[in-house]
């Protein structure tokens, strides 16, 4: 209890917040050029969080809402997962007149985020030097595969091959496996939220400063800064990562064991924490025997330990035994489908997942106290709030109509 309440319940549910009650970013308006991954999932945060994200899609579309099944009135799951809190409009940047509207748009904008191939706002006379003159304190940010410059410099990037390129695919797996990809796009995710951390960097220090600036976050260097402790054990030793699959490779036990129903996950990060767990499952000799009490010794026995703790684990079901685990304070969970994660007792009891009408989503993690996330506005459909902007931007009908007309502004996709 924290000045008498619950401080769990206080932060739970984002949806027990009031509809239009303003979040953290609040007043912040986001023009968002982005598609597909990184660039949606960092707009995401910060629309949870109160932001007016205005999302321009080309006339085609975003190309993540074609990739299902399953859909929701031809939007794939993939698109609605990672769009809501936004408001969108179709517009033809590459004419002079979608040129035109985004640069009215800009005038009264904190945010710029885009993921276009790097060179082709220069090309269309718009790059970071000419925004920066024209909107001074405008964050102009840019996601790319690889950045504007050196040997890749403007090479297209995917999640998959900056997995393959970084190091990241010949680090996981197992020797009967092979290399593999990790099943999440983690690089793209990771990249959003560099992009989300980076913007609020400059918006922070646009406070001191009174000045924006640009920011360029790649897949590729994002896929680096997360290769731990892989790049901190390469550059002390100058050894590769090994396939160890479900292995640590500097933390023994560190892996999936068998119980009698499922599969669970241990993790030890200590030797205190060891010799407890070894208490705990009634086998306290193996804490203090020379070949498993210190780390180093557990990484040079770790079959001889593996043996050990699997004969124990496999007499036990896994929830019981996690749940013990857990109250006494040591790592180990059940090894969970999506389905068990999403309908747990305390996913459920923290509120993280969201539902308005037809939609579910996960719920912001971002906790605040006083300013929460809330879900306002649903996934849009296709440029489903292009008058309403450029009303805003001092449109009139006639002028949105002869928009439309000339396929500058476009109300239905074209394929």
């Amino acid at each position: 209890m924290l000045n008498g309440r619950n401080r769990n319940t206080n932060l739970a549910n984002p949806l027990m917040t009031p509809q239009f009650a303003p979040g953290a970013m609040a007043g912040l308006r986001v023009i968002d050029l982005t598609r597909v991954l990184g660039g949606p999932y960092c707009t995401q945060i910060l629309a949870d969080h109160g932001a007016d994200v205005i999302k321009v899609e080309p006339p085609a579309g975003d190309e993540v809402r074609d990739w299902g099944p399953p859909f929701h009135e031809e939007d794939a799951a993939y698109f609605v997962g990672i769009n809501r809190n936004k408001r969108s409009i179709g517009m033809d940047l590459a004419s002079v007149g979608g040129r035109a509207i985004l640069m009215r748009m800009l005038e009264g904008a904190d945010v710029l985020i885009e993921n276009f191939k790097p060179g082709t706002l220069e090309k269309w006379g718009i790059g970071s030097d000419v925004l920066q003159e024209k909107f001074p304190k405008l964050v102009h940010c840019r996601i790319c595969g690889f950045g504007a410059d050196g040997p890749r410099g403007g090479n297209p990037g995917y999640d998959a091959i900056i997995q393959a390129m970084t190091g990241m695919i010949a680090a996981t797996g197992s020797p009967e496996s092979g290399p593999m990809r990790i099943g999440v796009p983690l690089v793209d995710i990771t990249t959003g939220l560099y992009a989300a951390i980076g913007i609020l960097m400059a918006l922070s220090e646009r406070q001191k400063s009174g000045k924006g600036q640009f920011l360029e976050v790649t897949l590729y260097e994002t896929g680096l800064a997360i290769m731990h402790p892989h790049t901190a054990n390469y550059f002390m030793h100058g050894k590769p990562p090994s396939l160890t699959g479900n292995e640590h490779p500097n933390l023994v036990p560190y892996a999936i064991f068998p119980t009698r129903t499922d599969d669970i996950f241990i993790g030890v990060g200590n030797d205190g924490t060891f010799r407890k767990l070894c208490k705990e499952i009634g086998k306290p000799d193996l804490g203090t025997d020379p070949r498993f009490a210190r780390n180093k010794d557990r990484i040079a026995n770790r079959e001889a330990l593996r043996t050990e703790l699997g004969a124990v684990f496999s007499l036990h079901e896994a929830e019981p035994l996690c749940n013990r685990l857990l109250a006494a304070g040591l790592p180990a969970g059940p090894v969970q489908k999506i389905d068990q994660a999403l309908t747990n007792p305390h996913t459920i009891y923290r509120g993280d997942v969201i539902e308005k009408d037809w939609y579910k989503g996960v719920a912001s993690p971002i906790r605040l106290d006083r300013t929460r996330p809330s879900l306002r506005s649903l996934p849009p459909k296709f440029s489903q709030h292009a008058r309403e902007v450029l009303a805003e931007f001092g449109y009139s009908d006639g002028d949105i109509d002869g928009l439309v007309e000339k396929g500058v502004v476009c109300e239905e996709r074209k394929r």
